[in-house]
C-alpha cells in the first residue's frame, strides 16, 4: 500500500470521529433544552454525560490519530527499504550485464586473434613455399645452364682426347716393341725369365730387410727394458684391459605411448599445423606410423629428443594442443631437462669421488647423460674409465685422485664436439684448461687418443682406462655376426703364414696365439712372423682397443725308455 492511500485513511478515520462527536454534543443540547423545565435536576447529568462522551470522542481521536501516524511511520520505513531493494537489485543487473558484456567481448577478442594468428600462419607457409618454388625454379635455370656449359666442353674435351689417343696408341706401340727387343736380350744373358727374375729379387730384398728390421727392433727393445719402472708400469697397464663390467646400451629413438589412436589426430592438427609447430620448436622429427598407440621421436641430439618426449608426454597427459601450448610446455620441459642433468653430474662426481669442479664443468658434464658412443653411455663410460684409473694408480703408487680425474674428465669435450671446431680429445681440454684444471689432467684429456705426444704415466693410465672401458665385448654396440666374422678372420689371416700349425683366438678377440713348426719357424722368424700378423690386423680390421699377437715355438724331445 503506498505512503499517499495511508494518510487518506487517518483523515477519514479523523472526520468521521469528528462527525461523531459534533452528534453527540448536538443531541445532548437538544435533550437539554426539550426537559430544561422539567428535569432541572438531570441536567448536570447530562452536561456530564456530554462531557464525557465529548471526552471519549477526543480520546479516540488522538488513538485513531496516533495509529494512522504510527501506521504512515511503518509505511514510509517499507517504502524507503522497498526503493532501496529496488536500487540494489537495479546496481546487480547492470553489473552482472556488464560482466556478461566484457566477457562476450573477451571471447569474441580471443576467437578473433586465433583466427588472425591462423590465417597470418598460413599465408606464412603460403609464402615461403611461393619462394622455395621460386628458389627451386632458379637453381634449376642455373643447373641447366651449367650443365649445358659443361656439355659444351666435354664435348671439346672429348674431341682432344680423342686425338691425344691416337698418338699415345702409337707411342705405346713403339714402347712395346723396345721392351720386347730388351726383354729377349736380357733373357737370353741372365738365362732366366722376366718372372723368375723379379721373384728371386723380391724374396732376396724381403728376407734381407726383415732380419735387418728384426735386428733394430731388438736392440730398440733392449733398450726400452733398461729404463726400468717405466716400462713395467707400461706393461702392468697393458695387462689390466683385461677387466670386465656390466654395460647397457641405449637407443637413438625415443617411443611415446598414447591413450589411444585417436590422440594421433589431435596430434597432428588442423592440416598439419600441430605436428609441424612441434618439430619446428623442439628441431625433432615426429614419426606418426600405424603403430597402434604409439609414436616415434627422432634425433642425432639426445638432449634435444628427451626434451621433446618429456614435451610430448606432457601435451598427451594435458590435452590441450595446440602451437602456443607447445612452446609453453617446451619451455618447461628444457628446464626439467637441465635440471636431470645437474643431477646426474652430481651423482657422478659423488661415486667418482670428485667434489671440485667448476660449476661451467659440471653442467658440461651432465650434459653427457643422455649422449652415447657407438651404443654406451658417455657418463656411465666416465665413471667407470675413473674408477679403473684409480685402481691401476694405486696398484703402481700413484696419485688415484689425479687418475681418476684425468679418466673421469677425458670425454667431456663429447658434449661440445658440435658446438666447437676440432677432436673431442683437443675441445675438452681447452675447455678444462679454461676452467682451472691441472696441466697434468688437461694431458690427460688431449692425449688420451695420441693427437698430443703422452708424456706422462697418468696419460697412460687414462688411455688404458678408456681401452678397457670400450673396448671390452658387449661395451659398444656390435652385432654377434660381425663379431664372429672378426674372430674367424683373424685366425684366417695367422693360418696363411708358412710354418703355422695351429692358431687360436682368444680373450674375446683381443689376443691371438700362434702355435708353429719349430722345424720351420726359428725364433727370429718367430719375431717377424708376429710383426707381420700384427701389421697386416692393423691393415685389414677395424676393432676397439688393442690385439695382442703371441707366436709360440716350443720344440720338445721325447724318448722312450725301455
Amino acid at each position: 500500500m503506498s505512503l499517499a492511500a495511508s494518510v487518506g485513511l487517518v483523515l477519514i478515520g479523523l472526520l468521521i470521529v469528528g462527525l461523531l462527536a459534533w452528534i453527540g454534543l448536538t443531541l445532548s443540547r437538544r435533550k437539554v433544552a426539550d426537559t430544561s423545565a422539567a428535569f432541572s435536576a438531570a441536567e448536570a447529568n447530562a452536561k456530564l454525560e456530554a462531557a464525557t462522551i465529548t471526552a471519549g470522542a477526543k480520546s479516540a481521536a488522538e488513538l485513531v490519530t496516533r495509529q494512522a501516524e504510527e501506521s504512515a511511520a511503518v509505511l514510509r520505513v517499507r517504502a524507503e527499504a522497498a526503493e532501496q531493494r529496488a536500487e540494489e537489485i537495479r546496481r546487480d543487473a547492470e553489473t552482472r550485464a556488464s560482466e556478461v558484456r566484457r566477457e562476450v567481448e573477451q571471447r569474441a577478442s580471443d576467437v578473433r586473434r586465433e583466427a588472425e594468428a591462423e590465417a597470418q600462419s598460413i599465408r606464412e607457409d603460403l609464402r615461403e613455399q611461393r619462394l622455395e618454388m621460386e628458389r627451386r625454379e632458379h637453381r634449376l635455370t642455373e643447373r641447366e645452364e651449367r650443365l649445358d656449359e659443361q656439355h659444351r666442353g666435354i664435348e671439346e674435351r672429348q674431341g682432344e682426347l680423342t686425338t691425344q689417343l691416337a698418338g699415345l696408341d702409337q707411342r705405346k706401340a713403339e714402347i712395346r716393341d723396345l721392351e720386347d727387343e730388351r726383354r729377349r736380350i736380357l733373357e737370353g744373358v741372365a738365362n732366366l725369365t722376366t718372372e723368375q727374375a723379379k721373384a728371386e729379387l723380391v724374396t732376396a730384398i724381403e728376407a734381407e730387410a726383415k732380419r735387418h728390421a728384426h735386428t733394430i727392433v731388438r736392440d730398440i727393445e733392449r733398450q726400452a727394458q733398461d729404463e726400468g719402472e717405466i716400462k713395467a708400469r707400461k706393461i702392468i697397464t697393458g695387462a689390466v684391459q683385461r677387466l670386465a663390467s656390466e654395460q647397457t646400451s641405449e637407443s637413438v629413438v625415443s617411443v611415446v605411448h598414447l591413450p589411444s589412436d585417436d590422440m594421433k589426430g589431435r596430434i597432428i592438427g588442423r592440416e598439419g599445423r600441430n605436428i609441424r609447430s612441434f618439430e619446428q620448436t623442439t628441431g625433432v622429427n615426429l614419426i606418426i606410423d600405424d603403430t597402434p598407440e604409439a609414436v616415434l621421436l627422432s634425433c642425432f641430439d639426445p638432449v634435444r629428443r628427451e626434451t621433446a618426449r618429456l614435451t610430448l608426454d606432457s601435451l598427451v597427459l594435458d590435452g590441450r594442443i595446440h602451437p602456443s601450448r607447445i612452446e609453453e610446455i617446451y619451455e618447461r620441459s628444457k628446464g626439467e631437462v637441465a635440471e636431470l642433468c645437474q643431477r646426474a653430474a652430481e651423482d657422478a662426481m659423488a661415486d667418482v669421488g670428485v667434489t671440485d669442479l667448476h660449476p661451467e664443468l659440471i653442467r658440461t658434464m651432465g650434459l653427457l647423460r643422455y649422449r652415447t658412443s657407438y651404443g654406451q653411455n658417455v657418463l656411465k663410460h666416465l665413471i667407470e674409465s675413473a674408477h679403473l684409473a684409480g685402481m691401476m694408480a694405486a696398484e703402481l703408487g700413484l696419485d688415484p685422485k689425479r687418475c681418476k680425474r684425468g679418466a673421469f674428465l677425458h670425454d667431456i669435450g663429447k658434449a661440445l664436439t658440435h658446438e666447437s671446431e676440432g677432436s673431442h680429445a683437443i675441445v675438452g681440454a681447452e675447455l678444462a684448461r679454461k676452467y682451472g684444471e691441472d696441466d697434468d689432467v688437461v694431458h690427460c684429456i688431449e692425449a688420451h687418443h695420441n693427437e698430443v705426444e703422452v708424456r706422462t704415466v697418468e696419460a697412460v693410465l687414462t688411455q688404458a682406462a678408456d681401452a678397457v672401458s670400450g673396448g671390452r665385448p658387449g661395451a659398444r654396440r656390435e652385432s654377434l655376426e660381425a663379431y664372429v666374422q672378426r674372430l674367424e678372420r683373424l685366425e684366417e689371416i695367422a693360418m696363411h703364414h708358412d710354418g703355422v700349425e695351429k692358431v687360436f683366438a682368444m680373450q674375446a678377440g683381443r689376443e691371438i696365439r700362434v702355435m708353429v713348426l719349430p722345424d720351420a719357424v726359428d725364433d727370429i722368424a718367430a719375431q717377424v712372423m708376429a710383426r707381420d700378423i700384427a701389421k697386416q690386423v692393423e691393415e685389414e680390421l677395424t676393432y676397439p682397443g688393442q690385439i695382442r699377437v703371441t707366436v709360440v715355438r716350443e720344440s720338445r724331445a721325447t724318448e722312450v725308455a725301455k
